[in-house]
């Protein structure tokens, strides 16, 4: 299908969400891969995988890039050959992309109850906000997750803890923005997050 949603968030950055209605035939037919990127789709055991990856490609066109202006740097963080900062990312039938001129990350994640099995995992400081009883409890946890790895992504930093170094203030899922900061070792840094929720699914993106 056409593009699902295009959002300015500002003069120098630009976010859009692909739903993946296509087949990975009619994926793989639009768009122009490198020889290393071919090899790496063809690997994929998942056909979802694969459809993600290739709808982040149409992601990709729609900026006006092609495959071959894309690549990955030694952490797997990737990069635009403009200079350009971009992050990706894609989820069961959703991918986003975001590009701008300052660094950014983003993440789309589906609601699901599971993620309270690993809520440990991640949270930390806010504990002290969340209540289980609540009815947006798992969009909440949902929302937490998307920010802090929108924040893994923009940081870059090998050794960032999800639970220990990314801290999200106490927030309404109805605000679509909150403030989460990165405290790690002797960096302390404060971002502006805003995140939506669409079919199930929610996005987060973080802007330096």
């Amino acid at each position: 299908m056409p593009l699902y949603k295009n959002i300015s968030p500002n003069l120098q950055t630009n976010v859009k969400i692909w739903k993946i209605d296509e087949s990975y035939d009619d994926l793989i037919k639009s768009v122009c891969l490198k020889p290393k990127s071919l090899e790496r789709v063809l690997d994929m055991k998942s056909e979802m995988h694969q459809r993600g990856f290739l709808s982040v490609r149409c992601l990709l066109s729609e900026f006006g890039y092609q495959d071959s202006d894309l690549f990955y740097d030694e952490n797997g963080k990737p990069h635009l050959k403009d200079g350009k900062q971009i992050s990706i990312t894609h989820s069961f039938n959703f991918s986003a992309v975001i590009i701008s001129d300052l660094i950014v990350g983003i993440d789309v994640e589906k609601q699901r109850d599971k993620i309270t099995i690993i809520a440990h995992k991640f949270i930390g400081y806010e504990h002290d906000y969340l209540n289980e009883d609540d009815e947006n409890y798992i969009k909440k946890l949902t929302a937490i997750w998307c920010v802090k790895e929108s924040l893994y992504k923009l940081f870059a930093t090998p050794g960032l803890s999800f639970k220990k170094h990314c801290l999200v203030i106490p927030f309404s899922v109805n605000d679509h923005e909150t403030i989460a900061w990165i405290d790690y070792k002797t960096k302390k840094h404060c971002y502006n997050i805003r995140f939506l929720t669409f079919e199930g699914f929610t996005c987060a993106y973080a802007i330096s």
